[in-house]
């Protein structure tokens, strides 16, 4: 029996070859009606799509990369099995590349590798500058997710000021006014980390609090023992927190670490709160309060924005969508959700001083 094609799908479900290709990718302006109708052609017909000769076709290798700093950080191991999901589903193959934060690792995954070996690229940056991004001539599609560096490049992430400021006013909210922010950076720039303190501030100046700078405690990487080492200072300094805003859970988890080992009871005497949402907050002890950004869809909107600028580039987006040329770059925000659990919960007012150590 000969193998299916796809003029044989259209056939059966009384659709063009057109709009056929157009479910396979996924494409969103198919109605629900003929996508329904064109999937049971195809699972009836058993047809199998050529993904081989559809990328040679469309002048395309079919494989995308995912550039994260650390593959062992689990924020980014999580979202990388979101976006290897989402890729498969749109038939596409994922290249993971680890660039350690350097820049010449972040420039050549920029540039594709020095080669057409991938489509397209999503890239979580720490180490490029906007310069890089605009002197990109040659280079193959790029999405920008977490950092933003340049505001006329494609970027997908949560909005981090909107997320930290609700994070702060929660604490805020239990009573907590001496705050210290974990990994904070008092600059006006674009990426995360100055995001969330911004929100931060912006919390502060809400409840009628100064804005005291030597409540940031920068660090070095976000991993916990940087968070470990800064708290660990901090109260070798004489700092007496009531509650510490973590920029992300490995800081959190950290944290929590010194805090046990100074005797220091949470969230009874400190309430601690992150980001990220990894699994480790969800065992630790005691469990950690957390802005949770909905990864799924942050690999979601991503994969399906890179796919978007990989099909004008070739000039095989659909009809509709290729008529109006290139699309303007795209600042994406998806979903968070404040998560709380016993780091900050059951706190109902400020302690006492003399409940704290050190103090009298």
């Amino acid at each position: 029996m000969a193998r299916p094609r796809i003029k044989d799908v259209a056939r059966l479900a009384g659709v063009s070859e057109k709009t056929v290709s157009n479910v396979i990718n996924d494409y969103t302006h198919v109605s629900d009606r003929t996508r329904s109708a064109v999937r049971d052609a195809i699972e009836e017909l058993g047809y199998k799509v050529n993904l081989a000769g559809r990328h040679l076709r469309q002048g395309r290798t079919g494989i995308i990369a995912l550039v994260i700093p650390e593959l062992d950080v689990p924020y980014f191991a999580e979202l990388a099995r979101h976006v290897i999901r989402e890729a498969e589903r749109r038939s596409l193959t994922v290249l993971i590349h680890q660039t350690g934060a350097d820049r010449d690792h972040e420039l050549a995954a920029l540039t594709g590798f020095g080669s057409s070996f991938v489509d397209g690229v999503i890239l979580s940056p720490l180490a490029l500058t906007p310069d890089d991004l605009r002197d990109r001539a040659g280079s193959p599609p790029t999405v920008l997710i977490g950092e933003l560096l340049e505001e006329g490049a494609d970027h997908v992430a949560i909005d981090n000021e909107k997320a930290a400021r609700e994070a702060t006013e929660h604490l805020l909210g239990l009573g907590r006014r001496s705050i210290l922010v974990i990994g904070g950076r008092n600059d006006a720039g674009l990426g995360t980390a100055e995001a969330r303190t911004r929100g931060y501030r912006a919390a502060l100046k809400e409840a009628g609090i100064a804005y005291d700078p030597g409540a940031l405690l920068p660090v070095d990487s976000f991993r916990m023992p940087d968070g470990a080492e800064a708290v660990a200072r901090a109260l070798s300094e004489g700092a007496r927190p009531d509650a510490l805003l973590c920029l992300n859970d490995q800081l959190a988890l950290g944290a929590l670490r010194t805090l046990h080992e100074h005797g220091v009871r949470v969230p009874d005497e400190v309430a601690v709160i992150g980001f990220d949402d990894v699994e480790a907050g969800r065992f630790s002890v005691p469990t950690l309060s957390t802005v949770a950004p909905d990864k799924a869809a942050v690999a979601q909107v991503a994969v399906e924005l890179l796919q978007r600028r990989m099909d004008e580039a070739t000039g095989s987006a659909p009809a509709d969508a290729s008529s109006a040329g290139v699309r303007s770059p795209q600042d994406l925000v998806v979903a968070h959700r404040l998560v709380l659990r016993e780091s900050t919960e059951g706190v109902t007012g400020p302690l006492p001083p003399s409940s704290r150590p050190g103090t009298s």
